[in-house]
């Protein structure tokens, strides 16, 4: 069985979904843009990992990846061997309105996600077995703009795109994608409880999801043979 790569798993949902991985026994390997960050994030779900009940002794790895650099994708990845599950989930936060456009943000954000996912994908086409599968993550941003999401909006709907062009050319091998709103226990969300409040208000369950909801959903997205090229909500009912 191969490993289980996981673009931008330094932080946030990508850290959770490898800690996922690595308490059930699996091979992990994490990427971030600083070498030493990415060892040093892999070490410590590692550890935590083997102090749990689980017969198995997982490993797991850090490489710096810069999805900003497309060119250097292919050998910053050269040394990962036989790929099971695929995630690119690393993002920049951005606000770019029209009425301001910053032109250097918005390429660097479209190159980041719309290039930089493919070019991860490209680099690892042929460690990818058929049983494998890929989870690219997006946001529901593409369906509810707001004042300086720009950029945000257009590159989230564009993962939609990506996944379905993807689920065709790398066939049978399975891709899903998965979007979110605000996680309410996330590091930058955590930390303003008006806000988190008043957005759960405005789903239909009267709460936001949590890194442990998303996380359920993206393993469903990876593991479940019956998914293929769906787009998954995970907002509550926004």
């Amino acid at each position: 069985m191969g490993s289980v790569v996981i673009i931008g798993g330094t932080s946030g949902i990508g850290k959770e979904l490898a800690q996922h991985y690595l308490d059930r026994g699996r091979s992990v390997v994490i990427t971030g843009r600083d070498a030493e960050r990415a060892g040093g994030v892999a070490a410590e779900l590692a550890a935590a990992a083997r102090a749990t009940d689980n017969a198995e002794v997982p490993s797991a790895h850090g490489l710096a990846v810069d999805l900003s650099r497309p060119h250097y994708i292919a050998a910053a990845l050269a040394g990962i061997g036989p790929v099971d599950r695929l995630v690119l989930v690393a993002i920049e936060r951005d606000m770019n309105t029209i009425a301001n456009y910053d032109i250097d943000k918005a390429v660097r954000l479209t190159t980041l996600k719309l290039v930089g996912y493919h070019a991860v994908v490209h680099a690892l086409k042929s460690r990818l077995s058929p049983d494998s599968s890929v989870l690219l993550f997006g946001g529901v941003a593409k369906d509810h703009p707001y004042e300086g999401s720009t950029t945000v909006s257009t590159i989230n709907a564009g993962v939609i795109g990506m996944m379905r062009t993807l689920a065709v050319e790398l066939a049978p091998i399975r891709v899903n994608s998965l979007h979110t709103w605000m996680i309410e226990d996330s590091p930058f969300w955590r930390d303003k409880p008006e806000t988190v409040k008043w957005a759960g208000s405005h789903t239909l369950t009267h709460r936001l999801p949590t890194s442990a909801d998303v996380v359920d959903a993206a393993a469903l997205l990876l593991d479940n043979p019956g998914l293929n090229a769906v787009g998954l909500r995970v907002d509550c009912g926004m």
